[in-house]
């Protein structure tokens, strides 16, 4: 019960701020972030009041399954844009923009630290200032893709756009893989290249291995239904299964077989989108039906932001550094990268925007980096503070740019003049019908008055 009325409470109180973020013409993403953060612990929560909010992060992690739920539908949706006939256009592009783009807002982050470090040892180690620099590869596919989807945003921004930040989690895996091994030698002094160089390999191939096998068993077993139902059910429980294999790990010898579930259900998604026929359709069908569970996940995530952040003017200046260096070295290296691959001005002007948004893959790291004890708490709140600032301000910045680009078109004057001409004839007939109701009831009105009437006329010619 206590479940389920979260759940509940957390998709209305969604719904109900994007109503208000519409007055401001913000996304429906900012708004699930905001109306989380208000039902979170440390707003309305702390309150202690239950079911007017998540009074504990116990409450939050409660429903961490439908979390991973909501990863595995995205990741399977941005997966469905590699398709092969789009690749030959814009593959070289999408792989050297979402490289070079990633390495170089590491490279930012790393230098703009380091040269922080310098200044205050005694606030902020080498270990840490590489560890920031490795997690700031990480753009949230999330937020991107459920703007994309409000203002069905189309175009050559778009469709770069999504295969890049898609790519951003494999550059980012490897990055942080490097990374933090070199950050454990710097703390601990033991060097160990299966954690820098083997692990991360490893991860990368089996997740790509099994996402590639299970597109192909979803394909063959879609064979089997002729009813879209039918295949759209196969399709739900297909993301499941992959989401549930995905968090499987075991260990041979020294190396660790684990998977990246976004990798694993980005490529189920690659590989069903190109080899079965009737993909679109079922795309478009399992994407209205998860968009409650997206709607959570945002509130999810707004309600895990952890406000206490604020109260420490060390971890907002660290904070702040990191946000200009890592959105300065997406910005400038994605603009360069471009440029360099013959893209479109709009593209190589607006592209650096979009990359801004960062969560998921991002908390993901940090939580791998509380592995260096006292110095990854300080890592893991500088990460949240930069993503509640990119939450909030990153999907109206990725709006403004697909606008901007032109891939996000205004509504016509037609489609408006449609609506109001539809809305007029509603309330029309709305009106006509109120009046036909009470031209009725003052029908029955006359006839009970006239039958009265006919029956004190009886009694009276009988008395």
């Amino acid at each position: 019960m206590t479940i389920l009325l979260s759940v509940s409470v957390a998709i209305l109180a969604g719904l109900l701020m994007t109503r208000i973020s519409r007055l401001a013409k913000l996304p429906n993403v900012t708004a699930y972030l905001v109306s989380g953060v208000l039902i979170g612990p440390f707003f309305l929560g702390a309150l202690g009041i239950d079911y007017l909010g998540f009074t504990s992060f116990a409450q939050v992690e409660a429903l961490e399954l439908a979390s991973d739920i909501a990863l595995g539908f995205i990741a399977f949706s941005i997966g469905s844009e590699f398709r092969l006939a789009e690749l030959k256009a814009i593959g070289k592009q999408t792989f050297v923009v979402g490289v070079f783009q990633a390495l170089t807002a590491t490279l930012f982050v790393d230098v703009a630290l380091i040269v922080f470090h310098t200044m205050r040892p005694d606030v902020l180690t080498t270990a840490q200032a590489i560890t920031l620099g490795a997690i700031a590869t990480a753009t949230a596919p999330a937020a991107t893709l459920m703007v994309v989807r409000q203002y069905k945003a189309k175009g050559p921004l778009t469709n770069l756009l999504l295969p890049v930040v898609a790519l951003d989690d494999a550059v980012g895996l490897i990055v942080f893989a490097v990374s933090f091994g070199i950050a454990k030698t710097l703390v601990t002094g033991n060097m160990d290249m299966v954690s820098i160089l083997v692990n991360p390999i490893v991860e990368i191939v089996c997740s790509l291995s099994l996402g590639a096998l299970m597109g192909w068993l979803l394909t063959q077993l879609e064979k089997l239904f002729n009813s879209n139902t039918n295949r759209l059910n196969m399709t739900i429980a297909f993301v499941f299964l992959t989401v549930a294999l995905s968090m499987a790990e075991f260990h041979i010898g020294p190396v660790t077989i684990g998977f990246s579930s976004l990798l694993v259900c980005m490529m189920l998604g690659t590989v069903f989108c190109n080899c079965c026929p009737l993909s679109g359709d079922l795309m478009y069908l399992a994407d209205k039906w998860s968009s409650p569970v997206l709607a959570l996940f945002f509130v999810l995530c707004g309600a895990e932001l952890d406000l206490s952040v604020f109260a420490s003017g060390t971890i907002v200046l660290i904070g702040v550094v990191y946000i200009l260096a890592r959105s300065a070295g997406k910005y400038l290296g994605a603009r360069a990268s471009a440029k360099a691959t013959h893209c479109s001005p709009e593209i190589c002007k607006y592209l650096g925007v979009t990359l801004l948004p960062q969560a998921g893959v991002a908390l993901g790291m940090c939580t791998t980096a509380m592995q260096l004890g006292e110095q990854g708490a300080l890592i893991r709140n500088i990460t949240l503070f930069a993503v509640l600032i990119y939450e909030l301000v990153g999907p109206l910045m990725t709006k403004m740019a697909l606008t901007a680009a032109g891939d996000i078109q205004p509504k016509s004057e037609e489609i408006t003049t449609r609506r109001q001409r539809k809305l007029a004839v509603a309330a029309a007939h709305d009106d006509v019908a109120g009046r036909m109701d009470a031209l009725k009831q003052a029908d029955r009105k006359a006839e009970a008055v006239a039958a009265a009437q006919y029956k004190d006329r009886r009694k009276t010619k009988a008395s």
